[in-house]
């Protein structure tokens, strides 16, 4: 990003630092140190919603796992032997097939957002746990409408198949209660954003960039009908 740090309020911090942990677990399989960190969570465990429900459960998976465990949990979901249980592609559930043209115009917003892909990473940018690195980037560095026209072209569309599917995975166990959370944390970003789509002015400056064009608009309909 090259845009100058902005005042963020504490709920978005708790947002990114939701995205970042998301990315992590969602990047390789939990170190020894996250999973201490996630055992050790406070959790008000009187707040009945279903983000303290999924908190709650990733708290005792990680209690119950060790990252050796997982590191096989992990390979089985994700890698494979030649392919895993679950594609974690953005073209993917979008068009069906990997390295298509959502990746094409992700790359394109990501270089217009000032993102460089780092050498060391093989895998596409659609990765969803890259574009949940971005999004954590984005709360605390963008301007609420780059936030909300990336979320709505990248990753509001299909994010909620993918959780589905994590979710239902032959061998997901601890990534069942990742794939609880990110559930829960996505639908109370689809109604954050939802809520910011109404406050920014029609006019605002930039607000037109990065929106899907028509044709992206309606080719996605087509493939979720």
């Amino acid at each position: 990003m090259t845009e100058s740090v902005r005042q963020v309020s504490e709920n978005d911090q708790l947002r990114a630092d939701i995205y970042q942990l998301l990315a992590a677990l969602l990047r390789r399989h939990p170190s020894p140190e996250l999973l201490q960190f996630l055992a050790n969570l406070e959790i008000d465990a009187n707040e009945d919603n279903e983000m303290t429900k999924a908190w709650l459960s990733v708290q005792l998976a990680a209690k119950q796992f060790s990252s050796e465990q997982l590191e096989d949990e992990y390979f089985a979901l994700f890698l494979g032997v030649g392919c895993g249980e679950i594609l974690p592609y953005g073209s993917w559930f979008m068009t069906g097939s990997l390295m298509d043209k959502p990746l094409a115009l992700l790359r394109q917003d990501l270089m217009q957002l000032g993102f460089e892909r780092e050498e060391n990473v093989k895998e596409p940018e659609d990765h969803v746990a890259a574009l949940c690195e971005v999004m954590g980037t984005l709360i605390l560095e963008a301007p609420g409408y780059r936030q909300l026209a990336f979320y709505q072209r990248h990753i509001g569309s299909w994010i909620k198949r993918f959780c589905d599917n994590l979710g239902k995975a032959p061998s997901a166990a601890f990534y069942a209660t990742v794939a609880q959370l990110a559930k829960a944390f996505f639908e109370m970003e689809a109604a954050e954003f939802e809520q910011l789509s109404l406050n920014i002015p029609v006019n605002c400056p930039g607000s037109t960039e990065l929106q899907p064009a028509a044709s992206d608009i309606e080719k996605q309909a087509e493939l979720m009908n």
